[in-house]
């Protein structure tokens, strides 16, 4: 049991849910909006993605995170930044009879320089390395982060001083990152997101959560979420299993049956739940503290 934990709030993700539920933020103003909201309802990290705020569809332009980074930072809050650096590994094959030439809707593939700009640009505090590629949910598509990809995108984060929360989804993720904590590649304190229930990754049943926690690199510090109906049930899963509690939009957009969810909402559920367990929720200095970041301060010009 962890008995002092944090939060992390993912408060959009890329899949196509705003048409389920109008609180998924998709412009800037409103992704940073969802994110002070989290922070004010008790989430240390606020987890980024951006959205095109013409189509919704998942975008890596520098200038959409740069702006929800500005208005973060010039808020009242102090929560910590965690930009992704998932996107840009997307390969959608053409089909089962003919896989190439790939299908241009889906797929964006770019080197490791670029999928790491917007870090590169806005050094936060925390950014996602997703630690192996599968096959992700029905169709064609495929998350591809080859072996050589994520040693390069870990080696540019490292040198850029920002920590890895390193994401992982399945068990061969996680032999993939003691392989690169070995190389010298990921400093300690080594942040791991144990990511369940997504098809075809490791499901969200406790021996399967209990197997990948038992494989952790020693030291560790790791949170565990679920995707949809399981992703409140995980807030208390994640404390019995010793780690830390992610919930947010980006994995589950319903706070009940029928009832579409805001990310203040889930982070306030997540919050009762640790804290009727007998929990303590620590706020971002404290969570600073833990994982040795090095704070980003001030407004973006």
């Amino acid at each position: 049991m962890n008995w002092d934990a944090f939060i992390t709030c993912a408060v959009t993700g890329v899949g196509d849910s705003q048409g389920k539920n109008p609180h998924v933020p998709i412009t800037p103003e409103a992704i940073a909006g969802a994110a002070i909201e989290a922070a004010r309802a008790g989430a240390a990290i606020a987890h980024i993605h951006v959205r095109d705020p013409e189509t919704g569809r998942g975008a890596r332009d520098v200038s959409l995170y740069a702006e929800v980074v500005r208005r973060i930072r010039a808020s009242d809050t102090d929560v910590i930044i965690n930009l992704t650096a998932g996107m840009g590994g997307d390969l959608v094959l053409g089909g089962v009879e003919q896989p190439l030439p790939l299908n241009p809707r889906g797929t964006d593939m770019v080197g490791a320089e670029e999928r790491l700009a917007h870090v590169t640009a806005l050094l936060p505090e925390i950014c996602t390395i997703d630690c192996g590629s599968m096959n992700f949910a029905e169709g064609d598509y495929v998350m591809t982060n080859t072996p050589g990809m994520l040693r390069a995108m870990a080696a540019r984060v490292q040198g850029l001083g920002v920590r890895p929360e390193i994401e992982v989804f399945d068990t061969g993720h996680l032999v993939l990152c003691k392989q690169l904590i070995r190389e010298g590649l990921i400093d300690d304190p080594v942040m791991i997101q144990l990511c369940m229930g997504i098809p075809y990754g490791a499901p969200d049943d406790p021996q399967t959560l209990m197997a990948m926690v038992n494989n952790l690199p020693p030291g560790a510090i790791f949170s565990a979420f679920s995707i949809g109906r399981m992703q409140l049930p995980y807030a208390a899963m994640a404390l019995l299993a010793g780690g830390n509690i992610r919930v947010g939009l980006e994995d589950n957009i319903w706070l009940a049956r029928g009832v579409p969810a805001t990310n203040g909402q889930l982070v306030e559920r997540a919050v009762r739940t640790a804290e009727s367990m007998g929990a303590r929720i620590l706020g971002p200095a404290e969570v600073r503290a833990k994982l040795a970041l090095e704070k980003r301060i001030g407004s973006l010009a």
